[in-house]
């Protein structure tokens, strides 16, 4: 299982990249490569189209509904409605409920259908916690975690892989427990100790996000969403003063590999 990190900006986009949007990429038995898009942020359809064809889209899943996770799907469905090939069919969308008024408001329409065509681009299926589905090779679980609104974040597997993106949440039980044993824990550290702390119920720091994932006893921390105005370093040093294993801070366009553990499986 690969992930292209296609925007990682925390709360809107940066000046150096777009805000969250993450490509998965596996391959099944047969050799067919699947390609899902978690969450599509305020500026990320851009450089997603310099990574792949979104054509090649099988599937798009959304942790929220705030800006910097969804607001790009607008321009991803006008980019499905009104392409010139006519053969795309429906793009399979798992979101919470209100993802189709939300789209339909941004784009002062009433319903679910685009103007000038026919049907709607997109098959809208609605987000719930403790949910299992299945995408093609990928076996994907989700939990409601802890931020002011309807919020999900995934445990997804492949064969032996398995890959934990938090979305946007602060600590709580039902992260520790998709955490559990992730070969890579893609987890945002938007706030920091101190400077944010009248904030709660929001984001984690650096040092809540390690401290999840030691307690989770996680093979790789990846740390993403930190806002424009925060030195990338200050949440890294606090994970690391917690979690003793492996982790990196994403930038946008990096690649990271799942590599399972074998002496787990």
């Amino acid at each position: 299982m690969r992930i292209h990190v296609i925007g990682c900006s925390g709360s809107f986009a940066g000046p150096g990249g777009a805000a969250s949007s993450y490509l998965i990429e596996h391959e099944d038995a047969d050799g067919r490569l699947w390609r899902v898009l978690l969450d599509l942020g305020s500026g990320a359809f851009g450089p997603l189209q310099s990574v792949i064809d979104p054509a090649d889209l099988d599937a798009v899943i959304i942790s929220h509904l705030h800006p910097d996770h969804f607001l790009d799907v607008t321009g991803l469905e006008v980019f499905w409605a009104y392409h010139s090939r006519d053969d795309l069919g429906l793009l399979p969308v798992h979101a919470p409920a209100p993802l189709p008024e939300r789209i339909a408001a941004v784009l002062g329409r009433e319903g679910r259908v685009p103007d000038g065509v026919t049907c709607a681009p997109f098959e809208h299926h609605v987000l719930t916690d403790h949910q299992r589905f299945t995408i093609g090779p990928l076996q994907i679980e989700t939990r409601a975690v802890l931020h002011p609104v309807e919020a999900y974040g995934f445990r997804i597997t492949a064969g032996d892989a398995t890959f934990v993106y938090s979305g946007d949440t602060d600590a709580c039980e039902a992260l520790d427990e998709l955490a559990r044993d992730a070969d890579l824990f893609l987890c945002e550290a938007g706030y920091i100790e101190g400077r944010d702390d009248r904030f709660t119920g929001v984001h984690l720091t650096g040092r809540r996000a390690g401290q999840c994932a030691t307690r989770a006893g996680v093979r790789q921390l990846a740390l993403t969403h930190i806002p424009a105005w925060t030195d990338p370093e200050i949440p890294l040093a606090e994970a690391r003063e917690v979690h003793s294993g492996p982790i990196t801070m994403v930038a946008p366009m990096d690649i990271l590999e799942v590599v399972p553990d074998r002496a787990r499986a």
